[in-house]
Order: structure tokens, then C-alpha cells, then sequence
């Protein structure tokens, strides 16, 4: 009989372990999402920079300077991005102002895009090995692409008040446009 317990005994922590090896390989990935979002998350600030686009694109504000604010909310869980033309007014109905969200689901970093083409992508993030990078993957896409689509976005941080962001916007066709945003923290 006691050799009968020590062997359930044994099948008990060996149960036990798998279940335990289980959990912290899925909190290694959510850890991987978690530094990711929290990299992004010391952004939090106003920047302001120039953009560049490949093809030029002098409609679409290549060459002009640019805000972005950046703030965290819903107490850490998510990180709200504001983009603006510099020195026009808070005026969507007139002015391009697209909204970004970061946030966490379970094990991923995402990415949702409120843009003024009137779509939202939703796009994976993964950082660089060497932590300087956050780079979006396209997932998927809610509302019309009549008007085309971002589909890529990566994150450099170059420093605590120096970042670039580079955007790749689908146009109708799938001809890509990238935009760069070389930017500099104001506040």
C-alpha cells in the first residue's frame, strides 16, 4: 500500500510540473508582448517631427511637420496615439487625425488603427531582439479599403526623447506608400 502511494505520490508532481512548465512557457511569451507594450508605453509624451514619404507625396504631408501624443490609459492598459498636422487646428472634420490604441490580448501586443480612410487595421507587434525596435505585422482589417489601408508600422527608439516611426500605407492597386516620422519629444 505504501508503495502504491509513493508512486501516485510521484504521478501527482509529475502532473503537477507539466502543468507548472506549461504556464511559464506562456508567460515567457507574455512577457515578450509585455516588455514590447511597456517600451512603447515610456513614449508617453508630445513629439514633434518631419515626415518623409517614398514615393513623395506632397498630399499626403511629406515634408511637413507633424504632432504625436502619446498617453497611457484605462489604468496602464492601453496607450492612445494622436497624430496631427503641426499648428492646425482640432479639427477632424476638416484635418486628418488618425487615433491609435496599443494594447494587450492575453499573449499579444495590438495595434488598432482608427484611420481617416475610414478603416481599422489591427496589426501584431514583436520587439527586436536587441530591444531598439517594435515592429507591427497586418492582421486583419474592419471597414472599406476604397481608399486603401496601413498595413506595417515599426517603433525605433533611439533614445528617451528621440524615436522614428515608419509607416506603410496599402493605396489602391497595393502600391505601398512609407511614411518616416523622425521625431523629437516636446514635453
Amino acid at each position: 500500500m505504501k508503495y502504491f502511494r509513493s508512486i501516485l505520490s510521484v504521478v501527482a508532481l509529475m502532473s503537477l510540473s507539466t502543468v507548472v512548465f506549461a504556464q511559464f512557457d506562456a508567460q515567457k511569451t507574455l512577457s515578450g508582448s509585455q516588455k514590447a507594450f511597456d517600451k512603447l508605453k515610456a513614449l508617453a509624451g508630445s513629439w514633434e517631427g518631419r515626415v518623409s514619404t517614398l514615393p513623395p507625396q506632397p498630399g499626403m504631408g511629406d515634408g511637413a511637420i507633424t504632432d504625436i501624443s502619446l498617453r497611457i490609459t484605462s489604468r496602464g492598459n492601453a496607450m492612445v496615439q494622436e497624430m496631427k498636422e503641426a499648428r492646425t487646428a482640432d479639427d477632424p472634420a476638416r484635418y486628418d487625425h488618425p487615433v491609435t490604441m496599443f494594447y494587450l490580448d492575453s499573449d499579444r501586443l495590438l495595434l488598432r488603427h482608427y484611420c481617416d480612410a475610414g478603416n481599422r487595421p489591427c496589426m501584431l507587434g514583436k520587439m527586436s531582439a536587441d530591444g531598439k525596435t517594435v515592429e507591427f505585422e497586418f492582421l486583419d482589417l474592419s471597414g472599406g479599403t476604397q481608399y486603401g489601408h496601413m498595413d506595417h508600422a515599426v517603433f525605433t527608439f533611439v533614445d528617451a526623447n528621440h524615436h522614428i516611426e515608419e509607416w506603410t500605407y496599402r493605396m489602391l492597386g497595393d502600391k505601398p506608400v512609407h511614411a518616416r516620422f523622425d521625431l523629437q519629444r516636446t514635453k
